[in-house]
């Protein structure tokens, strides 16, 4: 970290108030009617505008911003990239019906709502660990939407309990999510280490899930004994392969091939292209166009996550996310800790992770225990806001108008008692027990 701290000048007061009214604009989108994106948008880019002419004015050496510039276009660019891989993978297998042809299997056996919100949440929790909690949490909030549109008594507690285990099955797995995989590389924890917040994880999210399936209503989804059975379309198999495949490769760049992982998505990519040149050259009549999935992806979302991970990076290059840190000394890491996943709900647990792990504060003797607790409180933390972590983000984009910040906020108690007991066990565990530490 640079040796400026510009949080007393007015540069930092500025960025800091414009900050705030921009986090207030993106809370209350539903009020004003404002995509999150353009307050993210014009604050992310404002404040680095508004250090650039601090520098110029004051005669500071500039280059000493364009590096840290440099640095957070390449963090940013790495996310915008991963999630654009994704998402035109999730079009894609939606244009082939494999949601609907999901949709149909689930509905059709009769499965009330209460039910399909435990299979959709127990799927999240499992299936995050491998495919990170952001794709899992876009595939299955597309899930939720196929099954009913309409019904917001259920689409919101359903949207909650993806977000919810999304992030909580993301936690005890490096590759569950951006925050542990950063703790994993950093050397902080082994992978066998990362697997012992399994307990502490899944029952959290359970404890929630069981709060939210009490306003989950009765009933079952409208289902027609007529209705046609949907079966996926030509390519669609093939398509779920290669996604598959992506994830897989995306792993095997950052761990085997010591590549960004978003090259292994960009790789898979070029594979699905290949893919739909191939189909469009059989003599079938069935004719795709990548470039129509990729127009119709949630360009919201990826412009939410630039001018946010901006904001924060230009708060952190100020010197205000160092703050917290010097925190350890005073209170003891375990307060601090579980303090950093309610600040991860607020500003975003990447940059608060990566904040602490630039620092690389004492933990104390059981530090080991400590790190572990940290990566999931920052995991699971950003799920008590909406737009605390790269899941809610997405799902809000995935169902705008539908699960919001005010909607999430409803149920926001349950979160937090699941949050709660994660802790608990997790002190049970690692304090009491040494089972892991």
């Amino acid at each position: 970290m640079h040796e400026l701290n510009l949080t007393t000048t007015w540069v930092g007061i500025a960025s800091l108030v414009i900050f705030v009214l921009g986090y207030y604009f993106i809370a209350t989108e539903d009020k004003y009617r404002i995509n999150k994106a353009k307050p993210a948008l014009l604050t992310g880019t404002s404040i680095f505008m508004l250090i650039g002419l601090y520098f110029s004015l004051n005669g500071i050496d500039g280059h000493l911003l364009e590096k840290e510039v440099e640095k957070l276009i390449v963090e940013i660019s790495e996310i915008f990239f991963f999630l654009l891989v994704a998402m035109t993978y999730i079009e894609a297998m939606i244009d082939r019906g494999v949601f609907s042809a999901l949709r149909y299997n689930l509905v059709s056996k009769g499965y009330s709502y209460k039910k399909l919100f435990w299979i959709t949440g127990i799927l999240a929790f499992f299936i995050s660990p491998v495919a990170d909690n952001l794709t899992t949490a876009l595939i299955l909030s597309t899930v939720l939407l196929t099954i009913d549109k309409e019904n917001k008594r259920f689409l919101v507690p359903g949207a909650i309990n993806i977000v919810v285990a999304a992030n909580a099955g993301g936690a005890w797995s490096p590759f569950g999510d951006i925050t542990t995989l950063m703790v994993w590389t950093a050397g902080k924890g082994s992978f066998v280490e990362f697997l012992y917040l399994f307990p502490a994880s899944f029952v959290g999210w359970a404890i929630t899930a069981f709060l939210l399936s009490r306003f989950v209503p009765n009933g079952e989804p409208h289902f027609h004994a007529d209705e046609k059975k949907v079966d996926i379309k030509e390519g669609g198999k093939t398509i779920i392969g290669l996604f598959a495949l992506t994830i897989a490769m995306a792993v095997v760049s950052h761990q085997v091939l010591h590549l960004p992982a978003m090259w292994g998505m960009m790789f898979g990519l070029a594979l699905l292209k290949m893919y739909v040149y191939k189909i469009n050259q059989s003599p079938t009549d069935t004719h795709l166009n990548a470039f129509s999935w990729i127009a119709k992806i949630e360009n919201d979302t990826l412009l939410f996550f630039f001018g946010i991970l901006a904001a924060v990076g230009g708060l952190h290059f100020l010197g205000y996310l160092e703050y917290f840190t010097e925190l350890y000394d005073k209170f003891g890491a375990t307060p601090v800790n579980v303090g950093v996943g309610f600040l991860s709900a607020i500003v975003d647990n990447v940059p608060v992770m990566s904040a602490v792990l630039k620092a690389d504060p004492n933990m104390g003797a059981d530090s080991t225990a400590q790190w572990m607790l940290v990566t999931m409180t920052a995991g699971i933390g950003g799920s008590l806001i909406s737009f605390g972590s790269a899941a809610g983000v997405g799902v809000m984009g995935k169902m705008h108008g539908i699960y919001t910040f005010a909607s999430h906020l409803k149920y926001a108690w349950t979160v937090l008692v699941g949050y709660i007991v994660s802790v608990a066990i997790w002190y049970v565990q690692f304090e009491i027990f040494k089972i892991g530490a």
